[in-house]
């Protein structure tokens, strides 16, 4: 990973990045393990809050976000902004369709268990402005792209999430004649959940840049300083999942067959998302960068604010909460193998090669 977050010319992966899956799983295991057999850990996880954000896990997340922001160029931001059909369809994709489709999926794999239900919905309605630029950046995605979509996603979660909630899970199973279960939310617990995993990481990385640049030098910013920096968006990734599945090891391993039901339709949900979002750019004619990012914006979700909801409304111990902490179980593995299929994908369906057009872009400009 760390050659594929700080790759200036062509290469392919690097031994490390070919084994990042096992990294993740072993990050994965570990926080079950730990979750299970030293349940003092998750406990004192759980007491380290504030205002609903678990101060640990929200640390691991600003380590991991902070090296891939600090990459993004700037001043290409404008041309991205440009670009009416990638911010159209990534409007639709994550707040027309993603939500309607988790609701669908919802309702039809889990109709008797009404908690998951909820949980899974609430999953779809809240986008993700946090891991998705990991997974863009190691499957060479278009990372000013990225920096725009992840902040027009931040200010349509601040305004339409309570909006949304209150239509999927009391309004809409109204119409449809089916059980409906309410949604409290404040608009400022989702402000600052935006605040804690958007707006400080990308602040600190347009400040790198602006200060490195003008110091020393694009190329010494690029050549000498991104590549030190590079590997913290590992060691910040797989802090953060070994600390999610530690605060709730003991209900995942606890109630297995029952994850396993809430998996299929989140399974389902990623898989379905991202094809929709990469197909869409291709046939759009955004190119593999632009089409790979719409993909994985669309495909991702905020799981910590989805954690946070179900939690901060439900309780802890809720089949909500519990549904919650099953999306990044879920996600995460999902995303890393679409990173891969993504990689395919560029030199099958776009018959481009994608390390070579990241080295081409970073040279340009």
């Amino acid at each position: 990973m760390t050659d594929a977050l700080t790759r200036t010319t062509p290469k392919r992966l690097s031994t490390l990045d070919k084994w990042l899956p096992l990294w993740i799983g072993l990050a994965m295991v570990a926080g079950l393990v730990l979750g299970r057999f030293v349940p003092a850990l998750s406990d004192a996880l759980s007491a380290m809050e504030v205002g609903g954000i678990s101060v640990p896990i929200g640390l691991g997340l600003l380590v991991m976000m902070y090296p891939v922001l600090a990459k993004v160029r700037y001043d290409k931001v404008a041309a991205v902004t440009g670009d009416k059909k990638l911010l159209v369809s990534s409007l639709v994709l994550n707040w027309l369709v993603g939500p309607a489709v988790m609701f669908a999926l919802a309702w039809i794999f889990l109709p008797d268990l009404p908690e998951y239900r909820t949980g899974l919905i609430i999953v779809g309605l809240a986008r993700c402005i946090a891991m998705v630029v990991i997974w863009n950046d190691l499957a060479c995605g278009d990372r000013e792209a990225t920096a725009v979509l992840v902040a027009i996603n931040s200010v349509f979660q601040v305004v339409m999430f309570s909006v949304l909630g209150w239509f999927y899970l009391t309004v809409l199973p109204g119409w449809l004649g089916l059980d409906a279960q309410g949604l409290e939310i404040s608009v400022w617990q989702i402000a600052l959940n935006v605040l804690v995993f958007l707006g400080i990481p990308l602040i600190a990385g347009f400040a790198s840049r602006f200060i490195g640049e003008k110091r020393k030098g694009r190329d010494w910013y690029e050549e000498k300083f991104l590549p030190r920096i590079g590997p913290w968006a590992l060691y910040g990734l797989l802090f953060t999942i070994v600390l999610l599945f530690a605060l709730q090891g003991e209900q995942v391993t606890s109630k297995p067959l029952d994850v396993a039901r809430i998996a299929l339709p989140l399974l389902i949900y990623f898989a379905l998302m991202w094809f929709a979002g990469i197909l869409l750019g291709k046939a759009l004619g955004l190119g593999y960068a632009r089409s790979t990012t719409l993909a994985f914006t669309a495909a991702g979700n905020n799981f910590e604010l989805a954690i946070a909801v179900a939690i901060g409304t439900f309780g802890a111990t809720s089949g909500q909460a519990l549904a919650g902490v099953v999306g990044p179980l879920i996600e995460v593995p999902v995303l890393v193998a679409l990173v891969y299929v993504s990689l395919w994908a560029a030199r099958a369906w776009f018959h481009t090669d994608p390390y070579a057009t990241t080295a081409t872009e970073s040279r340009t400009s």
